[in-house]
């Protein structure tokens, strides 16, 4: 007697743990010819909420770790995700229609960007700090401070690999030690959740990264207008009404970076994007 499947359904990340929605919604997630893959959880507004929340409870914890040990924890998400490389491009390779060969470029590329992350985790307040030359009998110093919780929408659709374009988005957002909202591809969210998974595993602390699957129209309005959200990165929101998103992080004074043409893979601008500069005077002494 044949046995049945058991279809798996991929859960939200929040806080470090992978609950179900508590809408109590899923939706389908099926291969580009419409075949079906997997249940999903479908978000709502309590569930962005709650990730906020774990975002908020983290942040502060992580950015007070050292530089050389956000690199450390970057660089393990690498070695897990090279560990379960099989199980990543087998989702790729269904969800997007592609070849084998493509899908395990994709992880290639994704993991690449992880290290690539990981080494200016100690290096880019060199290149975006600054002594300033003051006049007077005083000397000041410009550093970059991570901005908060930041919430990001992953490339959707036809913007490019699901995976590839999730790590390019949220990667650069942890190296200067903020938290990470992502909303992932509404379409192709498997390898998002399974990335939440390696985190999980990792030494991520809980809360650090939490991952929303399902509509980025219903749950971006939502996270925009959070007063507890410091920054909003549009890379996926081409397709929806981003001018109404800006003008809701607005009214909170939110750090907004607009969609792109293309989302470059490798950018020590996407991590500068989400630094603050806080700048310390020192008094010279007298001798």
């Amino acid at each position: 007697m044949s046995r049945l499947a058991i279809p798996k359904t991929y859960k939200l990340s929040i806080g470090g743990a992978f609950p179900r929605s508590e809408s109590g919604r899923t939706y389908e997630v099926t291969t580009p010819k419409g075949a079906f893959l997997a249940n999903a959880a479908q978000a709502s507004r309590k569930d962005a909420r709650d990730a906020v929340v774990a975002a908020r409870a983290a942040q502060s914890g992580w950015a007070g770790a050292t530089a050389y040990n956000r690199g450390q924890v970057l660089y393990r998400i690498a070695e897990l995700l090279e560990g379960r490389r099989e199980q990543f491009v087998e989702e790729i390779r269904s969800s997007e229609g592609v070849s084998a060969a493509a899908a395990s470029a994709q992880v290639d590329r994704a993991t690449d960007a992880w290290v690539w992350y990981a080494g200016w985790t100690d290096k880019y307040t060199q290149v975006a700090g600054s002594g300033n030359p003051v006049a007077g009998p005083y000397f000041n110093l410009s550093v970059p401070e991570p901005t908060g919780v930041v919430v990001v929408i992953a490339p959707q659709g036809a913007q490019g690999g699901s995976l590839l374009g999730f790590v390019n988005t949220v990667a650069p957002a942890l190296v200067a030690g903020n938290t990470v909202v992502a909303i992932a591809d509404e379409t192709r969210p498997l390898s998002a959740i399974t990335l939440a998974e390696v985190l999980a595993t990792s030494d991520v602390p809980g809360g650090v990264v939490n991952v929303l699957t399902g509509s980025p129209a219903e749950i971006a309005p939502w996270l925009a207008s959070h007063a507890d959200v410091n920054a909003l990165d549009l890379a996926g929101a081409g397709a929806l009404e981003w001018i109404d998103l800006e003008i809701a992080a607005a009214d909170t004074l939110k750090r907004v970076l607009s969609p792109e043409p293309g989302i470059p893979e490798l950018s020590l601008g996407r991590i500068l994007a989400f630094t603050e500069t806080k700048t310390v005077w020192h008094t010279k002494s007298v001798l």
